[in-house]
C-alpha cells in the first residue's frame, strides 16, 4: 500500500438501538488502496457498519474516522470523497443512463460539457456501449443498470468507494463479469473499496482482506487474501468452510482458526 495511514478507522465502536446491540466493541481499519469485504448474514451488523462509515448514524460509544474526520459530525466534509453503490441500482427513471451518471457531478457543480464527457467516458469504462447511453433505466437489463450505478459512483473520482450488496441481485454470470470489470478499475485507479456482502464468493474473488461478522455485530474472523490464495483450491475450500462456520454459528460459539494467508 502506498500509505500506511488508514482511510477508515473504527475504535471500540458500539451501536445500540434501544436495548438492541447492533455493533459490539468493534475495532478495525482499512488502509488506502485496500479492498475489504465486510461479510455476514442478515443481522450481523453489516449495514450498521456501512452507515457508520457514511456518517448516517452515530456510534453509541467509540470513535469512527473516515479520511481524517468524523463522518457523522463532519458529514459534508466527505462530499465528493466517498461514493456508494447499493444493492438496487437506485437510478432515476426519468433520466437516461448518461444523465444518471452525471448526477453527482451536477451536485458538485461541474460544467455541463465536463459532465457529459466524463459520464460517457465512465459508461464506456464500465463496458456499457454508447448505444445504451441515452436509454432510460427501464430499457436496460439489470446488469446494465448496475453498470450505470457503478459508473455514477466512480465518475466523481472518490477516495473511497462503498458497495452495499452491489452484485447480489444479478445472476452468477453477470455478477462475475461485473465484479471482474469493477475490480480491475478500482485496482488500476488505486482506490480504496469496502464491499458489504452476504455472499462468500463475492468476498473471496474481490477482497484483499475479509472481515466476517456475527451477531451481535462482532468480528469473529479475518482472512487476508492474495493472488496465490485465490488460485489455491485447497486454501479457498478451507476458507469457505471457516467463513460458513462463522456465518451460521450463534454468537459466542467457538469457530475454526483462521487459515494462514499466503
Amino acid at each position: 500500500m502506498a500509505d500506511a495511514k488508514p482511510i477508515i478507522s473504527l475504535d471500540g465502536v458500539t451501536v445500540r438501538f434501544g436495548n438492541q446491540v447492533a455493533v459490539n466493541d468493534m475495532a478495525f481499519a482499512v488502509k488506502n488502496e485496500e479492498v475489504v469485504a465486510v461479510l455476514g448474514q442478515t443481522g450481523a451488523g453489516k449495514s450498521t457498519v456501512l452507515n457508520l462509515i457514511l456518517g448516517q448514524i452515530k456510534a453509541t460509544t467509540g470513535t469512527v474516522v473516515v479520511d481524517g474526520c468524523d463522518p457523522y459530525a463532519n458529514y459534508y466534509a466527505l462530499r465528493g470523497k466517498v461514493a456508494v453503490s447499493f444493492q438496487t441500482d437506485r437510478l432515476l427513471p426519468w433520466r437516461t443512463a448518461r444523465e444518471n451518471v452525471e448526477l453527482g457531478l451536477e451536485i458538485l457543480g461541474r460544467p455541463e460539457k465536463t459532465r457529459r464527457s466524463l459520464a460517457a467516458e465512465w459508461l464506456n469504462r464500465l463496458k456499457l456501449s454508447a448505444a445504451h447511453h441515452d436509454k432510460y433505466p427501464q430499457q436496460l437489463s439489470g446488469g446494465m443498470r448496475q453498470r450505470v450505478s457503478l459508473a455514477r459512483a466512480l465518475v466523481i473520482d472518490p477516495d473511497l468507494i462503498l458497495l452495499d450488496e452491489s452484485f447480489s441481485q444479478l445472476d452468477h454470470v453477470t455478477s462475475k463479469a461485473l465484479r471482474t470489470d469493477f475490480l480491475s478499475l478500482v485496482k488500476g485507479l488505486r482506490k480504496t473499496c469496502v464491499l458489504v456482502t452476504h455472499r462468500i464468493d463475492d468476498a473471496l474473488e474481490m477482497a484483499d482482506r475479509i472481515v466476517v461478522l456475527a451477531v451481535p455485530g462482532e468480528i469473529k474472523l479475518e482472512l487476508a487474501l492474495s493472488d496465490a490464495t485465490r488460485n489455491d483450491p485447497a486454501w479457498l475450500s478451507s476458507a469457505t468452510k471457516q467463513i460458513s462456520a462463522v456465518m451460521t454459528a450463534h454468537s459466542g460459539e467457538d469457530v475454526p482458526k483462521a487459515a494462514d494467508a499466503v
